[in-house]
């Protein structure tokens, strides 16, 4: 552990470093969206399984393992947890390609889920240890870069890679890279002093579980950013899982004019749908995500150290105006609405990250910071990852009989009122930030 003050470029070292592991997070995660095309024509599976293998499967152990993970991070070295799970996530993603059938797949998954929970949590202590309070949320919303990069690299690697290769290869290749970046983690990044930027009255020594509890329970704002948060990765989560497989089955025809205008020698010789919409979604979610996350750790920064409330107003509005361009998007008639609706939703729908994420680091003392995360990360995901995949495929089984293949159309049209809890939350919760802040 290093007590020395980190220099302005180790801190950025660090800041990327960081972001390319949670980079292989999401798209080790995501990838099963795209891929979701091939493995049901292979494996004959319902949306049902599907949502189960890309949603519960993933959920069930990420979201339990959490938090007993996170207490060990908040006691031991933090960069020997993350090595450890990137490794076993990058691992147990390879090991999907083997799978035979729908039992395997789901294990592996699962497998992934084991690897992923001590992935986040470590990596958000790590960041308030590195950065001092008033550059918190710009230095954990481009951590939060992770998310629609390794998002949009897992849906276009996943495109590309079944379109020359196989769903199989894509699996087996990304788990192998993930692989290759663990020992380079592991050696290049330190461990901070714990709680070293946050003054002399900061506590540092290791919390109870009791304690935290304790904390936690005193602290209404803490509840309503994680369930508001929650709310809105429902759809969040849901869209990333089935919007690849919505753009095939509503627009597949569609998909090749609109990139008209791209070389032949970026296309295989008989391109699938599959691939278009790879490229189609890639590009949504890379731009839209990543000028939402830093447009709302911009705000949070600026607005956040005057009042408070802004943490919490802040991603409400933007939930709020999500809306209409929801409605646009999964309505429109053409692609060429699609792009731009879809576009600005995404964008809107990740502007929380910052201002949420550094609220939860002022809520509690440093030596709790892990697993209060982790805690956080234990609600959004068990409802976000395990619920919004598997009920927009219920419901997309459910309306099949009436609308065949634009029943999921409908089924993920169903969802906005999701960000509306979301946005109802965050402002109930605006006004007791100020109280319940402890640095």
């Amino acid at each position: 552990m290093s007590d020395k003050p980190a220099s302005s470029y180790y801190r950025a070292y660090v800041l990327f470093i960081l972001v390319v592991v949670y980079t292989f997070n999401f798209i080790d995660r995501q990838i099963v969206g795209i891929l979701a095309v091939p493995i049901k024509a292979e494996l004959a599976l319902s949306d049902t399984q599907l949502s189960l293998m890309g949603g519960l499967a993933f959920a069930l152990f990420y979201t339990f393992l959490g938090i007993p993970i996170a207490m060990l991070a908040d006691r031991k070295s933090r960069t020997w947890i993350m090595t450890a799970a990137l490794a076993i996530w990058s691992a147990m993603t390879a090991a999907c390609g083997f799978a035979q059938n729908f039992t395997q797949l789901f294990l592996a998954r699962l497998g992934v889920g084991v690897g992923e929970a001590g992935g986040v949590a470590p990596a958000y202590s790590l960041i308030a240890d590195y950065f001092p309070a008033e550059k918190r949320a710009r230095a954990l919303s481009i951590y939060s870069f992770g998310i629609p990069i390794g998002s949009a690299l897992g849906i276009l690697l996943g495109g590309v890679l079944t379109s020359y290769l196989s769903w199989r290869a894509a699996f087996i290749i990304v788990g192998l890279a993930g692989l290759a970046i663990a020992p380079i983690f592991r050696l290049t990044m330190r461990e901070p002093k714990r709680g070293g930027l946050d003054g002399a009255n900061a506590e540092t020594k290791p919390a109870k579980v009791s304690e935290v509890a304790a904390t936690l329970i005193r602290k209404p704002s803490f509840w309503g950013l994680s369930f508001g948060a929650a709310s809105s990765s429902m759809m969040g989560y849901g869209l990333i899982f089935w919007l690849p497989s919505f753009f095939v089955r509503s627009y597949g025809e569609a998909l090749p004019d609109f990139f008209a205008w791209m070389p032949a020698f970026l296309l295989p010789a008989d391109p699938s749908p599959l691939l278009f919409a790879s490229y189609f979604y890639a590009t949504i979610l890379l731009v839209g995500g990543v000028a939402g996350i830093w447009l709302g750790g911009v705000m949070a920064d600026r607005y956040g150290a005057e009042e408070k409330a802004a943490y919490a107003l802040v991603p409400a509005a933007a939930f709020l105006t999500t809306i209409p361009f929801f409605v646009a998007g999964v309505l429109a008639p053409s692609l060429w609405i699609a792009f731009p609706a879809f576009l600005v939703l995404q964008a809107l729908s990740l502007v929380w990250l910052g201002p949420v994420l550094s609220a939860f680091q002022h809520l509690v003392q440093p030596n709790m910071r892990a697993t209060a995360s982790a805690i956080f990360l234990f609600i959004n995901n068990l409802i976000g990852i395990g619920l919004g995949n598997l009920a927009i495929g219920a419901i997309s089984d459910t309306l099949k009989t009436q609308y065949g293949d634009e029943s999921l159309r409908y089924a993920i049209l169903s969802g906005a009122v999701f960000y509306v809890i979301a946005a109802a939350l965050f402002i109930f919760t605006a006004p007791r930030l100020k109280r319940d802040w402890a640095s």
